[in-house]
């Protein structure tokens, strides 16, 4: 191995150990409460030694999130292979439970990303996390295919929906991960039972009252998963 070669594999390790470090720090201790300085101590290198890596917390912050998106949007190739044979009803529920998986398989990213609310806006980095947008974009139009094959209703906006099946996963999510399940409750159970009940709402005649405010298959500077609905308060109930 030539010095330049091993050069870069030490720099590398050191960036890692940055990032594990910045990510377990961040999620056990909230990110406004986490310094430069606390990072550095926690691997044993000076804060000035950090910013030879990254040039802010928040940029440690970006690179963690970025990683996470990947995580979150890049299944195996045998799930994506699986993912292609299925009806487009099935395929946009198992695209929803990817989302639930995560959560199981890298919490701390899930935690960072969906909980805490302290970290940074992505949108100010909106080219580098142009695949997630992308990504999202995907999403929105498998839920346009289920609507113009007549599995959804008309009625039902893309965006929309996508907003209540993420709700519901991630709300299950944060409630197994936060410990508020009663004793005995199977927080997979529930998830399952969470998205086939939203599913079945959105093939109903429900109205929805959240409302799109964007093009849903627009490019734009919002977070991936920022809201992008309008609530209409519920109308009045005669008595």
């Amino acid at each position: 191995m030539g010095i330049k070669e091993r050069h870069g594999r030490e720099r590398e390790a050191v960036r890692r150990a940055i990032l594990d470090a910045a990510r377990d720090l961040f999620v056990s201790e909230g990110y406004r409460n986490v310094s430069i300085r606390r990072i550095a101590e926690r691997i044993e290198y000076s804060p000035a030694a950090l910013y030879g890596y990254f040039s802010s917390r928040d940029d440690i912050f970006f690179e963690l999130a970025e990683e996470g998106f990947r995580l979150l949007s890049c299944p195996d190739a045998a799930d994506f292979e699986r993912l292609k044979t299925l009806e487009p009803l099935a395929r946009i529920r198992a695209m929803f439970w990817r989302w639930y998986e995560f959560s199981r398989e890298h919490p701390q990213y899930f935690a960072l990303m969906f909980v805490d609310r302290s970290v940074p806006r992505i949108a100010r980095e909106y080219e580098r996390f142009a695949f997630a947008h992308e990504m999202r974009g995907q999403v929105l139009a498998h839920i346009q295919e289920c609507i113009n094959l007549g599995l959804f209703p008309p009625t039902v906006h893309p965006v929309v929906a996508f907003r209540l099946l993420t709700t519901a996963l991630l709300g299950v999510a944060v409630l197994r991960m936060s410990d508020r399940l009663a004793p005995g409750e199977n927080a997979d159970r529930l998830a399952n039972d969470v998205l086939d009940v939203t599913i079945a709402g959105l093939r109903s005649d429900v109205t929805l009252r959240s409302i799109a405010t964007t093009c849903p298959l627009a490019d734009g500077p919002a977070d991936p998963l920022t809201p992008v609905t309008d609530v209409v308060p519920p109308a009045t109930v005669s008595t």
